[in-house]
């Protein structure tokens, strides 16, 4: 047995020969057999995480039609994560490889500021200048955004950072990543579990949480804090462009099924983490079978709209009958 296939035992197998070993390794992981992850398995933790993790703030970001700003703020930390990486690195422009995570301590708190920055700024135009919400956001969306490209240009030039950051790279990902989504999935869920009455009053009715003493601007800042988060702990694996997808799409698919919140952010977990288990599942089938290696975050993505175009489509003919 060759290392490569000692290491990723999934080499070579079809779709359905991939959940095969799956249940194979799961039963091993039981009795002891196995005590490392493979490669494909660390994919999959990974982005089931990220898909759990975006689930949970997901349906309170629909709701409040704040799915726009969550986007602008998972693009604007593209600026922390720079800052961070110069923080840990330094600015040398000899840097040749980007081998190890960039320290989380500080890319928490370089994310979390831009966080803060950006929806500071966006209230702030929308308030004090008078402007739309969704244009607020576009302008500070934008400069942020730019500001962030034009610093991984200059700054990390001969590094990886800047393109995982945007795009995201699954076969980077290590061990290590499965324990930072899984403290950000537990402090989500933590969240929401624990302040859900408040998260459900904000939402729906702000003159009833004023009223009970409830300060919707303090959970929107909780919210948006969250969404950062799970951009800090998602960029490895999906970057910062395909967040969206993970955040709005399994909680519009299970609007088309249930219209309570508690059922709307269970079926949503469950939806993200099928679609990376299968996304994951169809990249290594289309690289046995044709040859054909493609963004495994970006098949989970194409998953996660037919997942919804299903729903639709079932939901439609149901509706007509």
């Amino acid at each position: 047995m060759d290392s490569q296939h000692y290491f990723n035992p999934y080499s070579n197998q079809t779709f359905f020969g991939f959940f095969a070993q799956l249940f194979i390794r799961l039963w091993g992981w039981i009795s002891g057999e196995h005590s490392s992850l493979a490669t494909d398995e660390v994919q999959m933790l990974v982005l089931a995480g990220v898909a759990a993790s975006s689930s949970i703030v997901g349906p309170f970001l629909v709701l409040r039609k704040m799915t726009m700003l969550a986007n602008s703020l998972s693009h604007t930390i593209l600026v922390g994560i720079v800052i961070a990486f110069v923080w840990t690195y330094g600015t040398s422009p000899n840097i040749k490889e980007y081998g190890n995570p960039i320290n989380i301590h500080t890319l928490t708190i370089a994310a979390l500021i831009m966080g803060i920055v950006t929806t500071f700024l966006t209230e702030l135009l929308t308030r004090g200048a008078n402007l739309q919400e969704d244009a607020s956001t576009g302008i500070v969306f934008t400069s942020l955004f730019a500001l962030g490209i034009i610093a991984v240009t200059l700054l990390t030039r001969n590094a990886h950072v800047g393109t995982e950051a945007v795009m995201g790279n699954v076969d980077a990902l290590q061990p290590s990543d499965c324990l930072i989504v899984s403290a950000v999935l537990g402090i989500n869920a933590f969240l929401v579990i624990a302040f859900f009455k408040e998260f459900t009053i904000t939402t729906f009715d702000l003159g009833l949480s004023r009223a009970f003493g409830i300060s919707p601007t303090l959970f929107s800042y909780l919210l948006m804090t969250q969404v950062s988060l799970t951009a800090i702990s998602a960029y490895r694996a999906v970057g910062v462009l395909m967040l969206l997808a993970f955040i709005t799409g399994p909680t519009l698919t299970a609007q088309r099924v249930t219209s309570s919140l508690k059922g709307n952010i269970l079926l949503s977990i469950i939806i993200g983490i099928a679609a990376s288990l299968v996304g994951v599942a169809l990249s290594r089938h289309l690289l046995t079978v044709y040859d054909i290696a493609l963004s495994t975050s970006g098949v989970v993505v194409c998953v996660i709209v037919l997942f919804y175009s299903a729903t639709a489509i079932w939901s439609r003919k149901t509706s007509y009958k």
